[in-house]
């Protein structure tokens, strides 16, 4: 999935990303409630959370959500 991601940050300016490996941070799966991997959460400037996606995705999906939302 990183290379799908790595593909939608380069066509969406203004995107902030942070990787998390579910094997060294379990501090941030409780946190989110994460139980599968990979999961999507995206957040509002605010920190809230807008969407979460589960599984794999594919770019074109990926790519089209964070243009819609980019702005909140």
């Amino acid at each position: 999935m990183k290379p799908i991601w790595e593909e939608v940050e380069k066509n969406a300016q203004g995107l902030d990303t942070e990787y998390y490996d579910a094997d060294e941070n379990s501090e941030i799966l409780k946190k989110y409630r994460v139980l599968n991997v990979p999961t999507f959460i995206f957040l509002d400037k605010k920190g809230g959370e807008i969407l979460r996606l589960e599984g794999l995705q594919n770019k074109e999906e990926l790519l089209k959500i964070v243009k819609e939302n980019l702005d909140k």
